[in-house]
């Protein structure tokens, strides 16, 4: 089962496609699409980019996955169906968390680098791993019974999104709005925080670069960055969603961990 994806390069005979260097694959959060990366794919030079759909969401609404595991599998079958042999791997929270997973424990033959923002390592404990799935048991009933622009009203109040202002908190409802609420519910539940691994120990294992982003303004992630001396890279004006709040910054940034990683032992 392939997941869809579009495809972008800034020109079409770039030297990365003519002689099969390595692609970004872009991974969205929750609520989100391939489509959210554009503004910063598109700044990122001649590098060609994969814009993935996960399952519940944009094209891929129709498909699902069973966990972590699954979904690794989903995406290296997406990447050989694309021809893909080389890639730099990007997420976002969820798609960070998937990320994350796939560079620890997936299929990730080729897997030049890891760029991660905001995205959660884990939980350390089985009583907090119950609470996390009961949790977001509970809002995946919400999901599925209620209408979405109600549901996501209450989403976007959380704690993780304090940096929004009411109209910014209002245009993403307007935003997600267009999602399957039944479809981001069985993802939700499927990649909860209370099924995923803890990831620091196999982070701290991999042998390929990697960093993580986070906006200034999110207190949360960066408090956990430093606290588990993550390799952090901090974008200005920007809070949880930092690749939408400055695109320009995050490309920035990842270019400059791109041209880095390039020149390091570790990538070669």
């Amino acid at each position: 089962m392939t997941l869809a994806c579009r495809k972008l390069a800034a020109h079409p005979q770039s030297a990365a496609q003519q002689h099969g260097g390595p692609w970004l694959v872009w991974l969205h959060g929750l609520l989100g699409s391939g489509e959210d990366w554009l503004p910063v794919a598109e700044l990122c030079g001649d590098t060609p980019s994969l814009l993935v759909d996960l399952p519940g969401h944009g094209k891929s609404a129709t498909l699902t996955t069973r966990g972590f595991a699954d979904i690794s599998r989903q995406l290296t079958q997406t990447l050989q169906a694309n021809g893909i042999r080389e890639y730099w791997l990007a997420g976002y929270s969820l798609g960070g968390r998937i990320a994350m997973y796939h560079a620890c424990y997936g299929s990730h033959h080729g897997l030049q680098g890891l760029l991660v923002e905001g995205g959660n390592l884990g939980l350390e404990s089985d009583e907090l791993r119950l609470q996390r799935r009961q949790n977001d048991h509970q809002w995946a009933q919400r999901f599925r019974l209620e209408p979405l622009p109600q549901v996501l009203a209450d989403w976007y109040q959380q704690a993780v999104f304090a940096d929004l202002d009411a109209q910014q908190r209002e245009q993403l409802v307007l935003l997600r709005a267009n999602n399957s609420g039944p479809a981001v519910a069985e993802m939700l539940e499927a990649t909860s925080l209370g099924h995923q691994p803890w990831l620091l120990p196999a982070l701290q294992r991999l042998r390929i670069p990697y960093t993580y982003l986070c906006g200034e303004r999110d207190h949360k992630f960066q408090q956990l960055a430093a606290q588990h001396k993550l390799p952090l890279r901090t974008l200005a004006r920007a809070g949880h969603n930092a690749h939408r709040a400055n695109p320009g910054a995050f490309a920035a940034q990842v270019l400059s961990f791109l041209s880095q990683s390039s020149f390091s032992p570790l990538s070669r």
